[in-house]
């Protein structure tokens, strides 16, 4: 088995020595709601973040009984590239392999020990939570009251009339705006399509309904 931290930079952080044993503490997220006269009952509200939490060391000197590589990191310095990526407000990958963790997290907690007897190794514990990106819903009301058919400011498109054989600004008026007196508001409006003689109008002609 084998324990890499891969930062966003991609740099590989792989522990030398394995943990005797690594613990995933999953758990689903709970409201209590008191309801008079009822009590209080649980609702299911989402999953909870997983915890992973392991303890191992890094030893000053490479011993082949428990090194998974030779060319150790300095047990300060590595120490220190861990707390980095604690503090750092970025992810980091776990994976720990011959196991299904592959998982982006964060960094909880980092203790170290120095124990008497054993000098340059130093033993930690760290707990790392997964992590996934945060994604805002916007409700369908929202959406509906944002959207550009719903905002006082848009423009409804104007409304066409396509010029038949036989029409006249008078009886369009009449047909579309219900009084055959707006055939001036029609002419004013299309006055460039039209040109000078209102009363020459031509089929296929599209003008502008006020």
């Amino acid at each position: 088995m084998e324990i890499h931290l891969i930062d966003s930079a991609g740099k590989d952080f792989y522990f030398p020595v394995n943990p005797e044993e690594i613990t995933i503490t999953r758990g689903k997220a709970l409201e209590t709601i008191n309801i008079v006269a009822l009590g209080e009952y649980d609702f299911p509200i989402g999953e909870r973040v997983k915890e992973i939490a392991f303890s191992s060391f890094f030893p000053a000197a490479y011993d082949p009984g428990y090194c998974k590589y030779e060319n150790l990191p300095d047990p300060q310095v590595a120490m220190n590239q861990i707390t980095s990526m604690m503090n750092s407000k970025r992810p980091v990958r776990l994976i720990i392999s011959d196991t299904a963790v592959n998982v982006l997290v964060m960094l909880s907690a980092h203790n170290s020990t120095f124990k008497g007897g054993e000098p340059g190794d130093v033993y930690f514990e760290i707990t790392a939570r997964t992590w996934q990106e945060m994604k805002v819903h916007t409700s369908a009301a929202a959406q509906a009251k944002n959207s550009p058919s719903n905002r006082s400011d848009t423009k409804q498109a104007a409304k066409t009339y396509t010029v038949k054989s036989g029409d006249t600004l008078s009886k369009i008026a009449k047909l579309e705006l219900g009084s055959s007196s707006k055939w001036q508001a029609i002419y004013k409006a299309n006055a460039k399509t039209i040109g000078k003689d209102p009363n020459k109008i031509k089929p296929g002609q599209k003008l502008v309904l006020p």
